[in-house]
């Protein structure tokens, strides 16, 4: 993908995660191929317990009619390497892309609407109240 921006926030530069991203971002891309725009941000933030920086990262896509946006930041306490939070995050963004482009389409799975007098019918035959109840039988 040629619109992918990686930026890195209090931190070095790392061509392996930069690279990372851009392999990510094509891979959406070949999925879904109507985005338009990636932009991922890897961020470090000092750990107030002094146990060393903290990594987040952000991904945000933008494609038509939408812009999604996911974010990664590990537990607390972890010791979870910046390589997993990229993945991480772009499994979050997939998620939400593979989601929106089945709700465009139409694929999202809806509740039917009840046939009228169908459920009435089986109960007035029955003579339940609701599912799993008789008229003389206690609710439990």
């Amino acid at each position: 993908m040629e619109n992918v921006q990686v930026t890195f926030r209090n931190m070095e530069s790392s061509e392996g995660l930069d690279r990372l991203a851009r392999e990510k971002a094509d891979k959406l891309q070949k999925r879904f191929p109507r985005i338009t725009n990636c932009h991922v941000v890897v961020e470090t933030a000092s750990n107030r317990n002094g146990k060393g920086n903290v990594l987040s990262v952000h991904i945000d896509v933008a494609a038509p009619g939408t812009e999604l946006a996911a974010r990664h930041e590990p537990a607390p306490h972890t010791n979870e390497d910046a390589y997993s939070a990229m993945r991480d995050a772009f499994d979050a963004i997939q998620r939400q892309l593979e989601s929106y482009f089945d709700r465009i389409r139409g694929d999202v799975k809806t509740h039917g609407e009840p046939v009228p007098g169908a459920e009435s019918s089986y109960e007035s035959e029955q003579g339940l109240e609701g599912p799993h109840k008789t008229k003389n039988s206690p609710v439990r």
